[in-house]
């Protein structure tokens, strides 16, 4: 069958000045339509030029009135904060920063704002803070969810002794190199399929049509970063578990990573378009928000939710080979995730959309997982449904230290030595994610024993993070 040359692209539309990737997909996704689909490539673009030098000429048209609407100048409406801060609970308050508490005050006054809470393990981001959990009216605001959409936390529990992980400490560390890939450079030669990949809006949304290719490439892959697989010891210390499991000590395998490019795209894309249609004051600017009546809202969302489902896939993927490898099924498994927005009923039974920044879910029963760092444990939690934090926890220990200020204050021998001093062996990282990097997290735990209960904990050992695609490391590992 031959090749339809006179079928129009994005780079065609881009080189007659179009430069949003709405308009160019709006633009596209008509002339595909039937009656349209005769046009030569010629008589296309000059019909587009026309449309775009004169959009007031076919707001009226049938077939062009949503392009013309898109390309309509919008008048300027600058949105202005309310001159009170609403009140919201800070968790720890004398151990978190003065930046990511200003931060929070900013975003608690925004007009769409009814209610806040500011995890123990908060620090300074963009937008709202790390740690930062906000309840807003009809509307989502795409960095106060963050550029990782849907990152998480994945556990899985095997039926194996500690002594298992010291026994086979080099197999179990080659599990690792053969079955994980980190960053932008390592990917699967043959990416496992997955129903995500084929969903409607991989074809329905510009911005999530650029990356599917990417996607695809992607699944089962983990981020660079904080991202890690690490192999432990799961102790289970509350008979009460929720898990089925005998108290007692077990191999454990856990990770976190999140929708690797296809999320760190959406979050870019419609930052833009929150921040051309909702332009704040410099200090909130990044908290620009989209009205879920919108169609950009509805957008977005749509394309959220997708790429929190993507994330999750791909941690299924990492457990699956990695369990397979191991020739053991889990006995039980925890996911759990942040950079978010979830819509819910609050106490007070108004219905608000509810983001949640570097902070995780814990309504009551909820399972968690909140780790520390790579030479102190995480825990297993059960939510407690606390009203006051919007039945939320933190998502980690925290940062204290600021990637730079962690390369500048940190030596490599200190690395080295408490690695070695811990018994934990590292693949990949750097000084930016050295321990010292974070707080500690039996102090955040003392400060959030309100919101969850812990069901045990997770010891890391072995840990691979990325190494830039050199699978090395200077700290310990291979």
């Amino acid at each position: 069958m031959a090749k339809n040359t006179n079928k129009l692209h994005g780079k065609d539309l881009r080189q007659i000045g179009f430069t949003d990737d709405k308009q160019i997909s709006l633009a596209l996704d008509i002339l595909d339509q039937r009656e349209l689909r005769k046009l030569d490539k010629g008589s296309a673009l000059a019909l587009l030029r026309e449309i775009k030098a004169d959009p007031y000429k076919y707001v009226r048209d049938q077939t062009w009135r949503p392009l013309a609407q898109e390309l309509v100048p919008q008048p300027s409406r600058d949105v202005k904060l309310n001159p009170e801060i609403k009140d919201y609970r800070r968790y720890g308050e004398s151990f978190i920063e003065d930046g990511a508490r200003k931060q929070m005050d900013t975003a608690m006054q925004l007009p769409v704002s009814i209610d806040g809470a500011l995890m123990p393990d908060a620090h300074q981001g963009y937008g709202l803070p790390i740690g930062g959990v906000l309840a807003v009216d009809n509307a989502v605001i795409p960095y106060g969810v963050g550029m990782d959409i849907g990152c998480r936390m994945a556990l899985s529990v095997f039926e194996l002794p500690p002594r298992y992980l010291e026994q086979r400490r080099d197999e179990l560390k080659k599990l690792l190199h053969n079955h994980t890939r980190f960053g932008n450079k390592e990917v699967f030669k043959n990416p496992a399929d997955d129903p995500v990949l084929e969903r409607p809006e991989f074809k329905e949304i510009g911005v999530v049509r650029g990356k599917h290719e990417a996607a695809v490439k992607q699944l089962g892959s983990s981020g660079s970063g904080n991202h890690f697989v690490e192999w432990g010891i799961v102790d289970i210390t509350e008979e009460e578990n929720d898990l089925n499991l005998p108290l007692g000590q077990y191999l454990g395998l856990l990770s976190h990573s999140g929708s690797r490019g296809l999320g760190a795209a959406i979050a870019q894309h419609y930052t833009k378009v929150a921040m051309s249609k909702c332009p704040l004051p410099p200090e909130a600017r990044y908290l620009a928000w989209l009205d879920l009546d919108s169609q950009e809202g509805q957008e977005y969302w749509r394309a959220m939710n997708l790429a929190g489902d993507y994330a999750s896939a791909c941690h299924h993927d990492i457990h699956r080979r990695l369990s397979k490898a191991l020739g053991y099924n889990p006995l039980a498994q925890v996911e759990n995730h942040h950079n978010f927005a979830w819509k819910e009923t609050l106490a007070d039974g108004r219905e608000a959309i509810v983001h949640r920044k570097g902070a995780t879910p814990a309504g009551q029963g909820v399972l968690g997982i909140i780790p520390g760092s790579m030479t102190a444990p995480g825990f297993i939690v059960r939510g407690r449904g606390e009203r006051d934090s919007i039945q939320s926890a933190s998502h980690g220990a925290g940062r204290r230290l600021s990637r730079t200020q962690a390369k500048q204050q940190v030596t490599e021998g200190e690395l080295r030595r408490l690695l070695r001093d811990q018994g934990v062996e590292l693949i990949g990282g750097g000084l930016d994610e050295a321990p010292m990097a974070y707080k500690d997290i039996h102090q955040v735990m003392a400060h959030q024993r309100d919101l969850v209960d812990v069901l045990g904990s997770f010891t890391p050992r072995i840990v691979r993070m990325d190494a830039g695609g050199s699978g090395k490391s200077k700290y310990g590992g291979e």
